[in-house]
This record gives structure tokens, C-alpha cells and sequence, in this order.
């Protein structure tokens, strides 16, 4: 039986990954200090699957909690990191802490540790200011923001423990991941469920900018397989590189607020009579991502299978079911 860590595993994507793999059989160990991620995410997984499922409450900022939590562990999942451009704008120091420090006691204890692969998450972020589209792993521009600059490191920490130590490395760049558990909570939510939340209340969404930037909207379920994927693969050729998690389709703002509104209208008709509110841009904001994923389909075998619109139905749905509990 093969025993994966999940670092960040009460989050929004570690959560849902956690339960992908416990469903699956596999032992999951999962590292939180819940200063993102929520112990509700994680309740019906250490009810379901209590011989499964360890769950360490530490942070990866402590080396002995890093060391604690990958022991006999063959995979690691490092998902834990502190989000949000906007939150590294305002506060670099703790991103970098988090996102840096954290990340090199990550690899150096699943170096010490002999893990089989160490399987992080990249952002899309780090593409900075290239006008290049679609995007392409081998070709970024300069970071926009501290927290693409930490997402940035990363990789070259990744790359350089790869050359150096042996390590099997695979870094995953999200291009803005959605779907269930995602939090419409706090300042720095995600757009698509802070746009639900308002829509359900019928109150304004608020689009920064003209609405025309356009983003790679990713649905969970494509990043769970991507995921998988990374960590199964016994091509020589695909380990300690770099990919795109993305479907490879583009939807600007205003696209995607009238999507949100007519699936949205199902459930409650007076939802399609909302209007929406245009601000200032976003500082740090990249205008357009667009993933260009042909090269996890070549060395990962990878095939998205939700589109955006599929994926944006199965939130909307979720949303709609769990309104209650936000």
C-alpha cells in the first residue's frame, strides 16, 4: 500500500485531492496549519476513512513538523502555500516565508526521507509579463508580483535538487483552478466563488478592469487527473519538469459572469436580471493566460476532461447545493 503526504490537504485543492486518493486506496497523511485550508474540508475524510487517513496539524515553516510528516511516506503532494497576488502585494515577507522557506524544508525532508517523487504546485503566475499566447513552459517573462516570484524559486529550487540530489521532481503550473470547496470567503477569495456568492445574494459582482482580461479557467477534476498523472508516470522522459494544468481554452471576465448567471438562473430566475459593477485593474494582474498543454499530453498522457463550461455547471451545482453552509 503506498503512502502519499499532502501538504496544504485542507485547502481547496488538497482537500479534493486528498479525497481522490483515499478513494483510491491509497494512505494519505495530510500537513495543514489551517491558516487557509478549513478542518471542515477534511471531517467527512477522517470519519470515512479513519484507518486511511493521518492528519498532522503543523506548518511547513517548522522543519520538525516537515520531518514528522513525510515518514514512510513514498509521494509528496506540496500543495500548501500562501495564495493571492493581491496578499503578496500587501504582505511579501510572510508570502516568501511560506511559499519559499516552506517549500525548501519541503524538499530538503523528502530528499532526506527518500521519497519516490516530489509533485508540487507551480502557478501560471510565473509567465510575468510575456504577451506570448498560448503559454509555453520554456518561455516566461519577468514576475509581476512576490508571489510569482515565490512560485518562480520553486521551480528553480525543484530543478536544482533534481540535478544536485537525485530527487525526482514534477512541478504543475495552475492556470486558475475552480470547483468545489473553493471559499467565496475573505479578502483574497477566488473570482468565480466570490462571483457566486454575490449572484445568490443578488448583489453586484464587481469586475476589475473593463472585463476583457481573459484567463485559462482550469475545473479541480482536470488537476486531480494531472495530479495522478505526475505521480504514476514511468516515463524517464517526464520527470523533473515543468507543466501547464490547464483545459487550453480562454474566457474573459465578462464571458465568464454571463455564464455564472445563466447556469446560476436555473436555480433562481431573478439571478439573470443582476448587474455587474466594472473597477480599477488589479494590480500585479497578468491581462491574458492561455495554456498551451501539449506537452502533458506528450510526456503525461494527459486529457482534460472538462471543459470550462462543463466544469463552471458542476460548480454552479455545488454552490448552489452548499449555499447554506457558507
Amino acid at each position: 500500500m503506498l503512502k502519499v503526504l499532502v501538504t496544504g490537504g485542507a485547502g481547496f485543492i488538497g482537500s479534493n485531492l486528498c479525497e481522490y486518493l483515499l478513494s483510491q486506496s491509497y494512505d494519505v497523511v495530510c500537513l495543514d496549519n489551517f491558516s487557509t485550508g478549513k478542518i471542515e474540508n477534511l471531517l467527512p475524510l477522517l470519519n470515512q476513512y479513519s484507518r486511511q487517513f493521518k492528519l498532522i496539524v503543523g506548518d511547513i515553516r517548522n522543519l520538525s513538523d516537515c520531518r514528522k510528516a513525510v515518514e514512510g511516506v513514498d509521494y509528496v503532494f506540496h500543495e500548501a502555500a500562501l495564495g493571492s497576488v493581491p496578499r503578496s502585494i500587501k504582505d511579501p515577507i510572510i508570502t516568501n516565508d511560506v511559499n519559499i522557506s516552506g517549500f525548501l524544508n519541503m524538499l530538503t525532508v523528502a530528499r532526506d526521507a527518500e521519497v519516490k517523487r516530489f509533485i508540487y504546485a507551480a502557478s501560471s503566475s510565473t509567465y510575468g509579463d510575456s504577451k506570448s499566447l498560448p503559454k509555453i513552459e520554456d518561455v516566461i517573462g519577468k514576475p509581476l508580483s512576490p508571489y510569482a516570484i515565490t512560485k518562480y524559486v520553486n521551480e528553480l529550487y525543484a530543478d536544482v535538487f533534481s540535478r544536485t540530489y537525485g530527487i525526482e521532481t514534477i512541478g504543475l503550473r495552475y492556470f486558475n483552478v475552480f470547483g468545489r470547496r473553493q471559499s467565496p470567503q475573505g479578502a483574497y477569495a477566488a473570482v468565480i466563488p466570490l462571483f457566486v456568492k454575490q449572484l445568490v445574494s443578488h448583489e453586484n459582482p464587481t469586475i476589475n478592469g473593463d472585463g476583457e482580461y481573459s484567463r485559462d479557467f482550469t475545473y479541480i477534476d482536470n488537476v486531480i487527473q494531472m495530479n495522478m498523472l505526475a505521480m504514476q508516470t514511468t516515463n524517464p522522459d517526464a520527470v523533473n519538469q515543468v507543466y501547464n494544468t490547464a483545459f487550453g481554452e480562454r474566457t474573459t471576465l465578462n464571458e465568464l459572469v454571463e455564464y455564472l448567471k445563466e447556469f446560476l438562473s436555473d436555480y433562481d430566475p431573478e439571478i439573470a436580471k443582476v448587474e455587474i459593477v466594472h473597477g480599477p485593474n488589479r494590480l500585479g494582474d497578468i491581462p491574458h493566460s492561455l495554456a498551451c498543454i501539449d506537452k502533458a499530453k506528450k510526456l503525461l498522457g494527459y486529457s482534460p476532461k472538462f471543459s470550462m463550461k462543463d466544469g463552471l455547471k458542476e460548480a454552479v451545482k455545488w454552490y448552489w447545493e452548499n449555499r447554506t453552509e457558507e
